[in-house]
């Protein structure tokens, strides 16, 4: 029999050195992965942040729609003892200037203390243009440093401070064309506050609650664009009406921004991971979930890598992932590549054009309540109010109906009560019918911007979806500029004008194809293989 060590040799049977406790592997996961695994993708942080980022909208229709009140046409009375009836239809343009007077003054309005009326009129038209055209320059400019050097919140911080500066320095105009030099440079600063406040809000957001989320900044700016007629309606005067909505902007840089956080997403492209990690945990925790230890934020590539490795299997999309990993350029396309494509040619055109007509409808609509001779504060409180539940009904019926339907009938419905508008007379109880008919109008184009919005990133593939929206963007900007010599035409042409755009952007709708339920592309290939 064999002998039978003590007890006091056990060890001996044991290694030298202590097995290591086993540790878990690493896990590398891109933000959207880390978003719904661990942090929540809309808890209590990003319902806080999402909220106060944007409230910018609310600054930049401040900016935007503060021309409808500054750069109106107050009413005239006559003077006194002098005869008024040799103005017939030609109003105060027809009469001598000592025979009528502005009623509150010439400083209520530019068009009263400058005489923008009759040959000078399409003064008021250049002036709102050349902030348009101030909005497309500023878009793609702080569109740029918002992905670079200055960051969303950097980018955020700098339009703010410029609106304000700019904004204040407007009401000090001394003549009308340093205010339109003022107010192209407010709109170059204006045009990046959408922008920044719409990517530094949706960022943090995961994937599944990001269109949601997104489509409701838009009641932001419908909010602010009613709160700023009941500004206006305080600030009777036009240089202190542009104070009054400029310091708002000094506020949000002070009282707001700093509890907002900058993207993760932006931390991590520019090689920030700590800050990005921090957050990411902080994210975590103000939902009441827990960041693990062992995972780690990665750039997309990198985590299809690691996924693809600790899977061994597929080792031929390693491959194909390797490969294009070390020909980055060849997954960037251009707006030359979408030209060059048949199948996204077509889709480009009728993007552009969808996009100019509805921007030339809904910003004309929003500014020609100076040619209703209603109440105008409560006539842009109802435009206001009139966009919100076009916004909700079209999230509601964008996936039960589709994209397409939806397009037709919201430009077709706006451009109907545009064309009733037309028709009808300004005099008498027909005001009050033909103001009705632009609430109408405007709910509708206001539903249709929301949905092009989504419409127009569906029809490209990835590697080009960027450089088409950017493209539409810019005809939208078009639109914009178009806008304000339509409204300066007066009587029933603006309102035929936009039944046109109307009508005739819902036909151009029918000849786009259907994008509800259809994959997302990422390549011309793809897309090519997928509708065949």
């Amino acid at each position: 029999m064999a002998a039978t060590l003590p007890s006091d040799f056990d060890d001996l049977r044991s290694p030298f050195l202590p097995a290591e406790d086993k540790k878990p592997a690493a896990e590398k996961l891109c933000i959207d992965d880390m978003l719904q695994k661990y942090c929540g993708e809309f808890g209590r942080w990003q319902l806080k942040h999402f909220i106060l980022t944007s409230l910018a909208w609310a600054l930049e229709a401040f900016h935007t729609m503060v021309m409808i009140f500054a750069d109106r046409e107050p009413d005239w009375k006559c003077v006194p003892g002098a005869n008024c009836n040799s103005g017939g239809a030609g109003g105060a343009c027809g009469l001598s200037p000592g025979a009528w007077e502005w009623v509150g003054g010439r400083h209520g309005s530019t068009v009263s203390e400058w005489s923008l009326i009759c040959g000078n009129k399409f003064k008021v038209g250049l002036v709102q243009a050349l902030f348009f055209a101030g909005c497309m320059i500023g878009a793609g400019i702080f569109g740029h440093l918002s992905d670079s050097s200055l960051g969303r919140k950097g980018s955020l911080t700098v339009v703010c401070a410029l609106n304000t500066l700019f904004g204040c320095l407007t009401a000090l105009s001394p003549n009308y064309w340093i205010y339109a030099l003022l107010r192209l440079l407010t709109g170059f600063s204006s045009g990046g506050v959408g922008l920044t406040a719409f990517v530094l809000a949706t960022e943090p957001i995961g994937p599944t609650k990001r269109g949601t989320a997104g489509m409701s900044t838009f009641y932001f700016f419908s909010g602010g664009i009613a709160v700023l007629s009941g500004i206006a309606y305080i600030f009777q005067s036009w240089r202190y009406l542009y104070i009054a909505s400029s310091i708002p902007s000094f506020l949000y840089i002070i009282l707001v921004l700093p509890f907002i956080s900058e993207s993760p997403r932006w931390y991590l492209v520019r090689g920030k991971v700590t800050e990005a990690m921090k957050l990411m945990s902080t994210i975590a925790s103000s939902n009441g979930k827990n960041l693990p230890d062992g995972v780690f934020l990665s750039l997309d590539d990198e985590a299809s890598s690691t996924k693809t490795q600790n899977s061994g299997n597929d080792i031929t999309l390693m491959a194909y992932k390797n490969e294009n990993l070390e020909n980055k350029d060849a997954l960037v396309g251009s707006i030359v590549d979408v030209i060059r494509s048949p199948i996204t040619r077509v889709r480009l055109f009728l993007a552009v054009a969808l996009n100019f007509l509805g921007s030339v409808v809904y910003y004309g609509l929003s500014l020609n309540v100076m040619n209703l001779e209603t109440n105008l504060y409560l006539n842009v409180i109802l435009n206001s109010v009139a966009e919100m539940p076009a916004f909700t009904i079209t999230a509601v019926l964008l996936d039960r109906f589709g994209r397409k339907p939806l397009t037709v009938a919201t430009m077709w419905f706006s451009g109907l009560f545009c064309l009733i508008g037309s028709l009808i007379g300004n005099v008498g109880a027909w005001k009050v019918v033909r103001m009705v008919c632009g609430v109408l109008g405007i709910f509708g184009m206001a539903g249709t911007y929301n949905l092009l919005f989504i419409y127009t990133a569906e029809l490209f593939p990835t590697v080009v979806r960027n450089a088409a929206l950017g493209c539409t963007t810019q005809a939208a900007q078009m639109g914009a500029i178009l806008a304000p010599f339509v409204v300066v035409l007066g009587g029933c042409l603006p309102f035929a004008a936009f039944a046109a755009c109307g009508i005739v952007g819902g036909m151009f709708a029918f000849y786009l194809p259907e994008t509800m339920n259809q994959p997302l592309y990422d390549t011309f290939t793809g897309m090519e293989a997928g509708l065949a």
